[in-house]
């Protein structure tokens, strides 16, 4: 059986092509594509594969945007840097999704589901398919209007730090050690923000990727966090958060 790779970086592709090597002698991959539009190029001239890796994100676009000039695509095995809980919802779009970075049990496991499950033609597939191409181009939240004294100031996420509750209240914390009230939950932060940029590690702290200066191990599985800037109380990641908050520093 003949497979082909869309991924746009390269050490993942590479990876991803030896994992393969490894768990099956019956796919040959003929190609690896590094775009979008290297792929739209290849199926205009190449006969269809049987099972295409496809990467969600590509630099010039979405793995989506390649289906969708593909009137009959071959089986879907999506590979994707999202954390788990952002896409554990969608795993009936596709034949599977593996997620960054793969794990070889998780790639074996997908290819015995190609073998052995008849994979739906793709008129089946496009209304879910959407639902799932919704939530990978959803537009995330880039600025917070604060109240500072007797006016209102514009914050970009870029600036943000981290969020933390504190005695029901929600402060948006800056590089520069300043932190204003904002009308949102936790809940309401972990919807809107990009999670490729803010992790929630706990119910009282959502940081950015830029804020985390050092990571410890702590007691009871936990992990320690020494955040920018510097917070007196212990930052930590709780037990049952610790595992994708590691997928997401893996990205």
């Amino acid at each position: 059986m003949k497979a082909i790779i869309i991924e746009d970086e390269p050490i993942a592709s590479r990876r991803l092509e030896n994992l393969i090597n490894e768990v099956s002698s019956d796919i040959d991959v003929i190609e690896i594509l590094p775009s979008v539009e290297s792929a739209l190029k290849w199926f205009k001239t190449n006969t269809l594969p049987d099972l295409v890796f496809l990467d969600i994100q590509l630099n010039d676009g979405y793995g989506f945007d390649i289906l969708d000039t593909i009137e009959d695509h071959p089986p879907i095995i999506f590979t994707t840097a999202y954390n788990e809980y952002a896409i554990r919802g969608f795993k009936y779009n596709g034949l599977d999704y593996l997620l960054k970075p793969i794990d070889k049990k998780e790639l074996q496991r997908a290819l015995d589901k190609f073998r052995l499950s008849p994979y739906p033609k793709n008129e089946t597939i496009n209304p879910k398919l959407q639902d799932f191409k919704n939530l990978f181009q959803k537009q995330y939240k880039q600025r917070f209007m604060v109240k500072v004294g007797n006016h209102f100031s514009t914050f970009n996420v870029n600036d943000i730090a981290f969020f933390k509750s504190e005695n029901g209240t929600i402060c948006l914390n800056t590089f520069d050690g300043k932190d204003y009230p904002v009308e949102y939950t936790i809940d309401q932060l972990e919807d809107i923000l990009n999670p490729i940029d803010f992790f929630r590690i706990n119910r009282k702290y959502m940081v950015s990727l830029s804020s985390v200066k050092e990571i410890h191990n702590y007691f009871n599985s936990r992990l320690l966090l020494k955040l920018n800037p510097s917070q007196e109380d212990e930052v930590i990641v709780s037990r049952e958060r610790c595992t994708d908050f590691k997928a997401w520093l893996d990205m």
